[in-house]
């Protein structure tokens, strides 16, 4: 079939979980246990489970397609790519590519750790099966482009996380493969980067070659694929076109939530100056909520742990999605200026935007949340699709809506001011009728 460039066929992934016995265990504590079993009362023969990360996928994607692969955290995109990058077999079904591939699955994939970033690009090409000369040809591309130029003799393992993903980005996209599955590594990178993979990606689908895109980023998906597939505890809920599947997933409660914490900082998102503590929707005057009626003024709040920022400056920003992708606002926490005056130090801020009411329209509604420093541009912490919420309007006749019930358009709806006047036809004009 040479137009098509992947077959997916049944794909399925099984993992066992939970308890398992130790197969290195004594043979003295293996008797005992055998010895005493009668009198511990009956147990489970096998404590483990089974857990299916995937469950019949199948899909086929044209040569030159690029697709998005969307879903919640633990909806089967990441083992997918691995199943089909070869990284791990499916328990079932079978994959099916008909092209050279290159992977960006997770920081650093593919890399070996003792290599210097050098004779990891040579190592990558040769897997791919270039020649030398071609890899000569683009070699100064791909260091121009990951900016990894004065430690590019360096070994791999001495790299930033986000060195690895700008070089292991690069030569994915400059190797020339002709199928490119790309997990959502990116937001290691910051936004500069990461606006540079989106151009070069856009300019890779426009060259004819086939794209995979895992992410969370629903505005990135809309301007990239044509095409995009929902995946939900490991089974596909909606193959189409992109904009489809994306309103179908924000229209959903995938994962949607108007609170989200993290209870240690250790695991969450951030870096040594700031990591993500709590976001929530707050009707004001009310507790954390996702369903805020149309007239009612909400609170976006965003807790975060404040490590020593030294000379940076970190602020809380915003970014708020309608159900079609769409961002409708960015906002920042500088528009507070006696904050935005005050000394950074250690411990934990919060900060909370309000938003007025009859301002949203009705609808479905994403915040991505991140806490970045400015001059230099650095994004200590990100969380894309953070809260969500949904604004309703009951405001039968008191609101914008009026008596009119039928879909009301547009992405806000504003409560704005109008003054109405009645006037004499027969009177001269612009005299206003007693």
């Amino acid at each position: 079939m040479p137009d098509i460039a992947v077959v997916a066929s049944g794909l399925a992934k099984k993992y066992r979980i939970g308890v398992r016995r130790d197969p290195y265990a004594r043979l003295t504590e293996t008797l005992w246990n055998a010895l005493t079993a009668p009198f511990r009362g009956r147990r489970p023969r096998d404590e483990s489970t089974d857990f299916w990360a995937l469950q019949d996928v199948s899909f086929e994607i044209p040569r030159g397609s690029v697709v998005g692969v969307i879903g919640r955290n633990g909806a089967g995109k990441s083992t997918l790519l691995k199943i089909l990058s070869r990284v791990t077999e499916p328990t079932a079904g079978r994959a099916e590519l008909h092209g050279r591939v290159g992977s960006l699955l997770e920081v650093g994939t593919g890399f070996h750790s003792e290599l210097s970033g050098r004779e990891n690009i040579f190592l990558s090409g040769a897997i791919l099966g270039m020649r030398a000369a071609e890899i000569r040809r683009r070699f100064d591309e791909i260091v121009d482009f990951a900016d990894v130029g004065q430690f590019i003799d360096t070994p791999v393992k001495r790299y930033s996380s986000g060195m690895k993903v700008r070089l292991g980005f690069a030569v994915a996209a400059f190797l020339e493969p002709e199928i490119l599955f790309i997990d959502e590594v990116l937001a290691v990178g910051d936004a500069e980067f990461q606006k540079k993979c989106l151009g070069k990606m856009s300019e890779i689908g426009r060259g004819g070659r086939t794209i995979l895109f895992v992410s969370h980023s629903m505005p990135s998906v809309l301007r990239l694929c044509d095409r995009a597939i929902l995946l939900d505890h490991g089974r596909t809920v909606i193959d189409g076109p992109t904009h489809e599947v994306v309103r179908r997933y924000l229209e959903s409660d995938l994962g949607r939530t108007g609170i989200r914490t993290w209870d240690d900082p250790a695991s969450a998102p951030g870096d040594s100056v700031a990591r993500l503590k709590s976001v929530r929707i707050l009707p004001v005057g009310g507790v954390s909520a996702e369903e805020i009626e149309i007239q009612r003024r909400l609170d976006i709040e965003v807790e975060y742990w404040s490590e020593d920022p030294g000379a940076l400056r970190p602020s809380v920003n915003i970014h708020v999605f309608n159900q079609d992708g769409v961002c409708l606002f960015v906002n920042n926490d500088w528009n507070d200026p006696a904050w935005w005056a005050s000394a950074r130090g250690p411990g934990i801020v919060r900060a909370t935007c309000r938003v007025p009411g009859n301002f949203l329209a009705e609808g479905r509604f994403t915040v991505d949340v991140a806490v970045s420093s400015y001059n230099p541009l650095i994004v200590h912490a990100r969380e894309s699709d953070a809260v969500a919420f949904a604004v309703v309007d009951r405001s039968e006749g008191r609101g914008v809506r009026g008596p009119f019930t039928h879909d009301w358009p547009g992405v806000v709806r504003p409560m704005l001011e109008w003054h109405v006047q009645l006037f004499d036809e027969h009177a001269e004009s612009g005299a206003q009728r007693p």
